[in-house]
């Protein structure tokens, strides 16, 4: 049988992420998007839900057998719906109030599309971790909304202008990108408001032939995560250095502050001037914390995609790990998913093999050396091995065979270069 071969797609997705500087007017005409946004989303699900309710309680009162209903009861089914996108999106344009003209109605029919693809993933079987539907707050710290009708001209970015606006054309900016577009051809834009700052997510389609891809190297690399530096076959990479671990000292500082002035005066504090202070300071911080990690993620993924064609990784249930309490706050720091969502689609852009390790591979048991596997009490545990008094980071092999025998051993270089056998033994990849 011969093998089949996959075929690379004709034209990728890229996704530019720029920040706006708009005026007083513009800001305002953002600003009521998002709340518009929010709003038909809040009506939309309100709406589901009512609809979603009233069938099942019809459903259940009725004969479980859909072949032994009667006339009538089809009739009551049939006036009792299943909800729809497109029923909901109806039912709400129908209602209409004259200030909703004032909006693009294409917030509208976009807010109620997510929402019916919120709800189809929700009962999706293969997604078993997607939540239910939730309603939006105006407290959210990220508000935003999406434009199918934006459009590019000399590198400036145009909103769509309802027919209904209060905003005169004469006073309807367009923005200025702060670099040129990647492509003429981009599809639904998001604009979002967040701490106070605007910005636009742009995701371009570009053909798969204009895309320059690296040389290739031949080389291959293996990866092992760990709370606070990555371990790889180029060295290591710190991911929590000491400029974030200030700004972290910072967050903790604020958060106290807010804390207690909510114990203290309660629900009234979050309108005093002083808390309003001490927030956005609390929110700056936390921008600045993301900007460092996203950086610093960004060039280590480029930098293992320009350097080799084969990578691997392992494939770390992180929803799992963030359910302990010991080192859920390092993993969440150190962004073992992040990292993993960008090395997957750099790799898919740039035709580099991504290798993913069996989730029970065991790379930090396993001998690099001479394939050993620690069992029973020999195993390496947080708190290293009571039974031979070895530290958390110490790897030693009792293999007598082994090159390594009886030497100490960084535990990470170790399980790393586990990994990497990986690559020429894709037997090994399995749970043991």
């Amino acid at each position: 049988m011969a093998e089949q071969v996959k075929e690379a797609p004709a034209e990728l997705i890229q996704t530019r992420v720029y920040e706006l500087r708009p005026n007083k007017t513009m800001r305002k005409v953002l600003d009521e998007a998002c709340d518009y946004r929010r709003y038909c989303w809040n009506q939309g699900l309100a709406l589901w839900n009512e609809m979603y309710k009233a069938r099942q309680t019809l459903k259940s009162s009725l004969s479980t057998d859909s072949k032994k209903l009667t006339e009538e009861q089809k009739v009551l089914l049939k006036d009792k719906p299943s909800p729809s996108e497109r029923r909901v999106r109806n039912m709400l344009v129908a209602d209409k109030k004259d200030w909703q003209y004032t909006q693009s109605a294409r917030i509208l029919q976009l807010a109620i599309s997510d929402l019916g693809k919120a709800w189809n993933n929700f009962f999706d079987k293969a997604q078993p971790g997607w939540g239910k539907p939730k309603f939006r707050s105006k407290r959210e710290a990220r508000q935003g909304f999406k434009s199918d009708q934006s459009k590019i001209k000399d590198g400036i970015l145009y909103l769509e202008r309802a027919r209904g606006s209060s905003v005169p054309k004469d006073q309807w900016r367009g923005f200025k990108l702060s670099e040129k577009p990647l492509s003429d051809e981009f599809g639904v834009v998001s604009y979002f408001k967040e701490k106070g700052r605007y910005y636009v997510a742009i995701p371009y389609k570009i053909k798969a032939e204009d895309i320059k891809l690296p040389d290739k190297t031949g080389k291959a690399a293996a990866v092992d995560v760990n709370v606070g530096h990555f371990d790889y076959t180029g060295g290591r990479v710190n991911v929590l250095p000491k400029k974030l671990d200030r700004i972290y000292k910072k967050i903790k500082h604020y958060q106290r502050q807010l804390a207690k002035k909510r114990v203290k005066n309660g629900e009234a504090a979050c309108e005093s001037k002083n808390y309003l202070k001490t927030k956005a300071k609390l929110q700056t911080c936390y921008r600045k914390a993301s900007n460092i990690q996203n950086d610093l993620m960004h060039k280590f993924t480029t930098e293992l995609v320009n350097d080799y064609d084969k990578i691997v990784i392992e494939n770390l249930s992180v929803k799992d790990m963030l359910m302990s309490h010991v080192a859920s706050k390092g993993v969440h720091r150190s962004m073992f998913g992040k990292f993993k969502q960008f090395l997957t689609y750099k790799c898919d852009w740039y035709g580099k093999e991504l290798i993913l390790a069996n989730k029970l591979y065991p790379s930090t048991q396993r001998c690099a050396a001479c394939g050993n596997v620690k069992k029973g009490d020999d195993k390496i545990t947080l708190y290293g091995n009571k039974k031979h008094g070895t530290k958390h980071n110490e790897y030693v092999c009792y293999n007598q065979k082994c090159p390594n025998y009886n030497k100490v051993v960084d535990r990470d270089k170790n399980a790393m270069l586990s990994l990497l056998a990986l690559t020429e033994h894709p037997e090994l990849n399995h749970a043991l």
